[in-house]
């Protein structure tokens, strides 16, 4: 009996056909074989919403070469990825290959090992036609936004524009974050320290936190110095010393959103960098003898649940590893929100057993960082509790309260492994002396400080994930292409590594703000996520769900098409006067940014660039020393992105191009991006002129599914955009979708 398996991804193709031997053929679709068409809107509004998918370009070969595999076999396993996504991709094979019949079958793992391949190949399914028709319904949502509001940016702001549902919404995000921080007031206040001692060291600081019994609020200076005088020689008295003992427990596996978090805050991976490392994580590396294996479960899931096996597993590894008293009596058991998908797992590793350490020498060092961070987190959240003793200290003098607070652990607990990145290591770091009440204190200093209230901060990849998440705004498989979306889009742009929003997405964001009122609201994104759901459960049908996004819209839309004229941002005045005429100067908005002008246009058309709008990027560390003079090298921002450079500049003017993450497939080094001196940008190796590899087209860390060459290129031209064999003789070509299922007007 001849079967075949298809699965989405060419890399699970070699892990698969050492489980599953001789009898399977396994083939790959390489993602969606079909879609909307990308040059019309292709959704019949007045048909009730019916979709009209063709055969993507460039996937006319695969699909020809899984229909000839299909004649032969006797069954057909659809595996593409669990969720809705990976539902879509099977129904649109399966109508390609008859879908009707019975010997079309659909299986899913959560993880790509042997026994749970072989599991589901032993429980195969129906596809599921309502998880399609969630999926459906959001695609046709999006492009109904994406092709009906880009026509309306491009006649009041400027053609070339896109909209998207989603994607719209996290640039309102970033843009209201900047609102408040322009709108706050910075407000004045001081603390007091004192430094005091006991009869044994160490000497330790208390905070002022009380005056005559009412909370400590100290509004400037003068305030400050009156205190320091009425505590000029006083003596500092213990009043009060209470110890509490309490438990912290670890926190749960990792979900997308809290992989993207953590990742974030520890390595500073973007979003989409996460996702790609864990997707070659997920799929299989080879490690030697073992071959290629999965490390670890499907990595889009908002879903703490584990399965049962996978606990005993970890604890039978944390009792040998570090004892009895370090594993819980039972199981722990965490809770997901209402929205998650039961049906997968939290991300874990396959094996408890396949150690970091034992898996470094396969993977490459940011592979091996992540499956660190995961691996520990999953053991972490499989260990007992940490147990900390809190011990508070009042002292007095005269009416003043002071207080030192001290933590001591007890019981490291899940932290002897794993500390989360969000706590409070300072918790941790106060140590206290031995101390009784109404022991006598010896006041070593009282240093007051000045400090000023502080706006709330931009978001950054971690806190920006983290706000999606909590407003309910898109699904664990969209953070990181919104991300990557609204930057590629110049609505937003990163300085510091927090994103601030672009005047062109702040006018954009304004302008469907104030006409589409519905569509940006948070919570109505938040609801319409929960109705995909709710299509997915079989609970609500997918063009009801539509049609009630839809008949408000196109009214809203048809309004907003109706009134004349552009949205822009208004020219702001200057004292500068024009050079040629003498009249005054106004920075206005254009397709590049802001300018100055002459108010006289068009009778005086001077313009000249504005400077200095943004704050220069601070230099940012390195761990690479100067091959000239061996100081540290900076990470620099200039007027072609960012380099690399000596801090002793301008002693040293040694400079580096930043690597874009792949390595040279002729020597193995670097890869950077450089630019030509009319500066159009290329690719070449870092070990130049002892390495001549240089293209136009960017190269990406992926392995050829044809010839395995380890770089494919991202090409974009005129006729064609693809992703292709950098050998030419090989002649593997893919279309280059975008990753986001948002699709708005293709330009």
């Amino acid at each position: 009996m001849k079967s075949l398996l298809i699965v989405e991804s060419p890399a699970k193709v070699k892990t698969l056909s050492k489980f599953l031997g001789k009898g399977f053929d396994i083939k790959a679709s390489i993602g969606h074989i079909k879609d909307l068409p990308k040059k019309d809107i292709g959704v019949d509004v007045e048909n009730n919403f019916a979709p009209t998918y063709v055969v993507i370009k460039g996937k006319e070969k695969v699909l020809k070469d899984l229909k000839k595999a299909a004649k032969k076999a006797d069954i057909i396993y659809l595996a593409p990825d669990p969720d809705r996504e990976g539902e879509a991709i099977a129904w649109h094979i399966a109508e390609e290959l008859n879908g009707d019949s019975d010997k079309v079958q659909r299986v899913e793992f959560n993880e790509i090992t042997e026994k749970a391949v072989k599991e589901a190949i032993k429980h195969p399914r129906k596809i599921n036609e309502n998880l399609f028709d969630a999926q459906q319904a959001r695609r046709i949502l999006d492009r109904l936004v994406g092709y009906k509001l880009s026509p309306l940016l491009w006649r009041k702001v400027r053609r070339g524009l896109s909209a998207g549902r989603v994607q719209s919404v996290a640039v309102r995000l970033v843009v209201d974050r900047e609102r408040e921080i322009e709108a706050f007031k910075s407000e004045e206040y001081w603390s007091i320290t004192a430094a005091l001692e006991g009869k044994v060291p160490p000497q330790f600081d208390a905070k002022l936190f009380q005056i005559s019994e009412e909370k400590a609020e100290i509004k400037n200076e003068e305030h400050a110095s009156g205190i320091l005088k009425d505590l000029k020689d006083e003596t500092f008295a213990v009043k009060k010393i209470e110890k509490k003992k309490r438990k912290r427990s670890p926190a749960p596996p990792f979900i997308t959103s809290t992989l993207q978090q953590d990742a974030s805050r520890k390595y500073r991976y973007t979003a989409k960098k996460t996702m790609m490392l864990a997707q070659k994580l997920y799929e299989g590396i080879e490690l030697g003898s073992e071959g290629s294996v999965g490390l670890i479960t499907y990595m889009r899931t908002d879903s703490v649940k584990i399965a049962a096996e996978a606990q005993s597993e970890a604890r039978e590894f944390i009792v040998k590893e570090y004892g009895k008293d370090y594993a819980p009596q039972k199981p722990p058991v965490y809770k997901s929100k209402k929205s998650a998908q039961e049906a997968h797992e939290a991300i874990r590793p396959t094996s408890i057993f396949r150690t970091p350490s034992e898996a470094k020498n396969f993977l490459e060092p940011d592979q091996h960082k992540l499956y660190k961070l995961i691996w520990e987190r999953f053991v972490a959240s499989q260990m007992e509790a940490a147990q900390l003793e809190q011990t508070s200290i009042d002292i007095s003098a005269r009416q003043y309260l002071f207080r030192a607070t001290g933590t001591v652990i007890t019981f490291p607990g899940f932290m002897a492994l794993y500390i989360e990145s969000t706590d409070n290591a300072k918790e941790e770091e106060g140590l206290l002396p031995p101390l009784a009440e109404g022991d006598l204190l010896k006041n070593l200093g009282v240093t007051p400080k000045q400090h000023f209230t502080q706006p709330p901060p931009r978001y950054n990849e971690a806190t920006l994930v983290k706000e999606l998440e909590a407003k309910g705004i898109g699904r664990p498989s969209t953070y990181a292409a919104i991300i990557s979306t609204i930057q590629d889009r110049k609505y937003a742009e990163k300085l510091e590594g927090r994103f601030k929003p672009t005047e062109l997405g702040t006018v954009v964001s304004d302008l469907l703000v104030e006409r589409f009122a519905d569509i940006m609201d948070y919570n109505f994104t938040a609801n319409m996520e929960d109705n995909l759901d709710k299509i997915e459960e079989g609970g609500y049908k997918w063009v009801d769900v539509v049609m009630d996004f839809y008949k408000p819209f196109d009214k809203d839309l048809s309004e907003a098409m109706a009134i004349v004229g552009k949205v822009k941002p208004q020219d702001i005045p200057t004292d500068q006067t024009c050079d040629k005429c003498g009249e005054p100067m106004v920075i206005k908005w254009g397709r590049f940014g802001r300018f100055m002008a002459c108010t006289k246009y068009p009778e005086c058309k001077t313009t000249k660039p504005l400077e200095g709008q943004e704050p220069k990027a601070e230099d940012q560390p390195t761990d690479e020393q100067c091959q000239k003079c061996g100081s540290p090298m900076v990470l620099k921002t200039g007027r072609f992105g960012k380099f690399i450079a000596c801090s002793k500049y301008p002693d040293c003017k040694t400079t580096k191009a930043l690597s874009i993450g792949v390595k040279c497939p002729e020597d193995g080094g670097d890869i950077v991006e450089r630019r030509t001196k009319k500066g159009k940008v290329f690719f070449s190796c870092g070990n130049y002129p002892k390495c001549k590899f240089a293209t136009w087209y960017k190269p990406i860390n992926k392995d050829c599914p044809k010839c395995g060459a380890n770089v494919l290129i991202e090409k974009k031209t005129k006729k064609e955009e693809v992703i292709a064999c950098l050998k030419k003789e090989c002649g593997y070509k893919e279309e280059l979708q975008a990753v986001s299922e948002e699709a708005g007007v293709q330009e």
